[in-house]
């Protein structure tokens, strides 16, 4: 991770695990433990999701405005679970065929769900357990425009 003289040492940033827009833009493989570790921790029945961002081009190579990105990332249905919270599908009633997802898993969730709130290198969600709608295996599989 490289880091400019006016960044801090003490930085949290998740920019390594966007990758560049012709390839998958997000591999949450990337982020080392050290990164993770100071990531916080979901309180209750919380999950820390890292949105989908999608590509920076279109199928034909148009280059899209970071403006429009940006702007899609916040409207985004799709991310990847990062941490589960202690209290997250504990209620059986609630949940009584167990967890709707874990961590690592990548999930679809409400357009505007959660609490959005910018970190280092992008954004990070916390949502409800109750607020994930599917599992899925791979965010380009879903449609985002």
């Amino acid at each position: 991770m490289s880091e400019s003289p006016e960044k801090s040492d003490n930085l949290v940033s998740i920019d390594p695990a966007y990758v560049k827009p012709e390839e998958r833009v997000l591999d949450p493989s990337k982020i080392d433990a050290d990164t993770f570790e100071r990531l916080p921790s979901p309180t209750g029945w919380r999950l820390l999701i890292l949105p989908f961002r999608g590509k920076g081009r279109t199928e034909g190579g148009v280059l899209l405005p970071d403006a429009f990105v940006d702007r899609e990332s916040v409207a985004t249905v799709c991310g990847y679970v990062l941490k589960v919270g202690p209290l997250a599908y504990a209620d059986t009633k609630k949940f009584p065929s167990g967890a709707w997802c874990a961590e690592k898993d990548w999930i679809i969730f409400g357009r505007y769900a959660g609490a959005r709130f910018k970190i280092d290198g992008g954004e990070v969600r916390v949502l409800n357990d109750d607020e994930v709608i599917a599992v899925i295996q791979d965010p380009e599989d879903i449609l985002h425009f």
